[in-house]
């Protein structure tokens, strides 16, 4: 069974970014590669198609690494 999921919680790359303060989307894949403890896509329809997170869990790994901007 599927987790439930609020819809507006789902984030894209690009959301991602501006809050972390990238200059730009495709940072993301960076930092997912550098820090092992971010949280990885909540949906990742493959190489090339959309990849969305929790933005609960992108909020809360970057209060706990000091990220946020």
């Amino acid at each position: 069974m599927s987790p439930n999921v609020k819809t507006e919680d789902l984030v894209d790359a690009r959301w991602i970014a501006d809050f972390l303060g990238l200059s730009h989307p495709n940072s993301v894949s960076t930092y997912q590669k550098r820090y092992p403890t971010m949280p990885r896509p909540a949906v990742d329809l493959g190489v090339g198609r959309c990849r969305l997170w929790l933005r609960p869990e992108i909020e809360r790994w970057a209060r706990q690494t000091g990220r946020l901007v």
